[in-house]
């Protein structure tokens, strides 16, 4: 099944106004004014709308990457639309929330890797195994089955220098129309970063890690 219309406003047109919820010293009247004339604005602006397949990156040290990424599979599952996650760094054994969840609602997630890379005791066997990971995501990118595929970790991939991007790029400028990628991990390299049309870098502000809080089922697996 094909998605659905995606709006995407033409960047001429886009407005560096600040955000009236944020604005300084506004009256509650004046904030719900400019509220209605920024949606009356965006209205209009559907005219230059237009669908395009999308590359969007979550990247940065903070948490919720892959949980963000799972989460529009989920969306876009619920869409009827046809959807893969392939994880670079899960081992093949993994069997934590996610897996468990996608399994019951029957989502295509595979897994590529043999554990953290960190902890690796066989570090030709992670290259190897990204390698051939790739080889299986660029099968699926450019087959024309799916709506959404999520390329979990796969940063850290390109980071490492295990794949080259100019392949990975090559991969996503031929993609079919109906497929958007969505990539995950920290350090994301300048050149997916400029490729991308949505990037969005998750912060750490505060974690419970910190304060010798042990990662909790349902959280953080």
């Amino acid at each position: 099944m094909h998605p659905p219309e995606i709006d995407e406003v033409d960047p001429k047109h886009s407005t560096n106004e600040v955000d009236p919820e944020v604005a300084p010293d506004i009256s509650e009247e004046e904030r719900l004014a400019r509220q209605l004339s920024s949606h009356k604005d965006r209205i209009k602006k559907t005219k230059y709308a237009t669908r395009k397949n999308l590359v969007l990156v979550n990247t940065g040290i903070g948490k919720g990457k892959t949980t963000a990424a799972f989460g529009m599979l989920v969306r876009a599952w619920g869409q009827g639309m046809d959807v893969c996650m392939l994880q670079f760094i899960k081992a093949k054994t993994a069997n934590w929330g996610e897996e468990k969840a996608a399994r019951k609602i029957d989502i295509e997630m595979i897994q590529l890797g043999d554990g953290f890379t960190w902890l690796s005791e066989d570090i030709e066997k992670d290259k190897e195994l990204a390698r051939t990971g790739w080889k299986l995501c660029k099968e699926k990118i450019l087959s024309g089955k799916y709506d959404l595929i999520v390329l979990d970790e796969l940063t850290y991939i390109l980071k490492y220098g295990w794949l080259d991007w100019n392949e990975v790029k090559e991969t996503l400028d031929n993609r079919p129309n109906r497929t958007h990628v969505a990539i995950t991990g920290r350090y994301a390299p300048p050149e997916l970063i400029e490729y991308a049309d949505l990037v969005t870098e998750m912060t750490e502000i505060k974690h419970p890690y910190h304060a010798n809080i042990k990662a909790q089922k349902g959280i953080e697996f």
